[in-house]
Order: structure tokens, then C-alpha cells, then sequence
């Protein structure tokens, strides 16, 4: 799935949300140290790493997930993909679209 995004679109994403993924690698998806890093190295070599942007107020129900928000805005994405169902309820983030992976490949814009 990642190969496929890598290939077909613009992947954008920020030193703090590589930092929580290398944790959730390790931590919940048992990882070895040497798969975390190969994972992170391969993303780092296809996205475009940006400074997540300033929002005016909270607007997660988890405020940690403001950051997914802020790197879009940054980023300038057409779309955030995500399993996280504190993000999915808000369907949409200022004129951005919030898809699960699934829906991803239904979105017409692409």
C-alpha cells in the first residue's frame, strides 16, 4: 500500500508524526529495532518532511492528533489517510478530506 502511495502521489509528513510511528512500530506492532529503522529510512526517503503549521486552537478530541492536522495544513495535502477514529469523526479538516485507507481508494479526486 505504501509502494503504491510513494508511487502515485505526494506523501508529506513531520518529525513528530515519524517519531510517534517509529514508537508505535516498536511498542504495539513489535518491531525489531533494525524493522523500525528500515521502515523510517524508506519513508523519509519518499516524503516530504514539513514543519507542522500553527493551529489558532485545539481541535482534536485527542489534542495529540492536532499534529496530523497541523503537518496537512503544512503540507499543503489534499487529503489526510488514516485509521485513527479520533481524526475520521471530523470528516474534514478546513477544506481537507479525512479518509480511512479504505475510502482512500474510492476518493474520485484521484
Amino acid at each position: 500500500m505504501l509502494e503504491h502511495y510513494a508511487r502515485n502521489h505526494k506523501l508529506v509528513s513531520s518529525r513528530p508524526l515519524l517519531r510517534e510511528l517509529e514508537e508505535k512500530l516498536a511498542g504495539k506492532f513489535g518491531f525489531t529495532r533494525q524493522e523500525t529503522r528500515d521502515v523510517i529510512a524508506l519513508l523519509r526517503g519518499k516524503t516530504e518532511i514539513v514543519e507542522p503549521a500553527s493551529l489558532d486552537q485545539p481541535v482534536c478530541r485527542d489534542p495529540d492528533d492536532d499534529v496530523v492536522l497541523a503537518t496537512a495544513l503544512a503540507g499543503e495535502c489534499d487529503c489526510i489517510v488514516t485509521g485513527d477514529k479520533d481524526l475520521l469523526v471530523l470528516e474534514q479538516f478546513l477544506q481537507i478530506p479525512i479518509l480511512a485507507p479504505a475510502d482512500f481508494w474510492r476518493y474520485e479526486k484521484f
